[in-house]
């Protein structure tokens, strides 16, 4: 887990978003935020009454983050894991609240038995689909192992890469990690035009 620094004030969101994709496509699964549409659909599963634990993967500068934050109004616990330590210190910088973290979403279990949570209400995830590699561990099973009996999953992914082979790998590892899995209708509001996948009832659990 690495300290997060908080980058020049001038690095706005979506210029920062744009900039860090064509630095590494590959670990920046856009080249703009999510829409507000997109962040509705996506954090749908998160409660509103209670103190859930829910926890962003791939937070971004933190589209989805507003949305939960707000939904929350301080309940539970907020833990936002971003990989990109430039665009952590901006999701940082704008919600001071959250617990922000800069690491790999495989330490996922690890992060959380720092923090002495037992395990994840919800877990919204913006990953790209090349952050579920091909072979070796499974994330979805490092995901499910996550999240109490009830819980939910949410990865938004975008519909013109809906029918390549990453996306239908992950499509088939989360029928095996969890009990259902529901194919959102298409947010065309969004820019590239996107879908959310909700997983619910892992078969690994705590």
């Amino acid at each position: 887990m690495s300290t997060v620094t908080v980058p020049p004030a001038a690095a706005s969101g979506a210029g920062a978003f744009l900039h860090e994709f064509l630095r590494d496509p590959l670990r920046t699964a856009s080249f703009l935020p999510s829409s507000p549409a997109l962040a509705r659909a996506a954090t749908a599963p998160v409660p509103h009454t209670g103190d859930p634990v829910v926890v962003e993967l791939g937070a971004g500068t933190g589209a989805l983050t507003g949305v939960i934050a707000d939904r929350l109004g301080g309940r539970g616990h907020h833990m936002a894991v971003e990989l990109n330590p430039r665009l952590a210190g901006l999701l940082q910088r704008a919600h001071p609240d959250v617990d922000v973290v800069v690491a790999d979403a495989a330490r996922l279990p690890d992060l959380l038995a720092e923090r002495n949570i037992g395990a994840a209400d919800v877990v919204v995830s913006g990953l790209p689909w090349a952050a579920y590699p091909a072979r070796g561990p499974r994330l979805t099973d490092v995901i499910a192992g996550s999240l109490h009996p009830a819980g939910a999953l949410t990865q938004f992914g975008y519909t013109c890469t809906r029918a390549l082979p990453p996306a239908r790998r992950l499509r088939n590892r989360l029928a095996e990690a969890f009990e259902e899995v529901v194919v959102g209708r298409s947010v065309l509001a969004n820019l590239p035009p996107a879908f959310v996948l909700t997983a619910r009832r892992p078969r690994q659990v705590p």
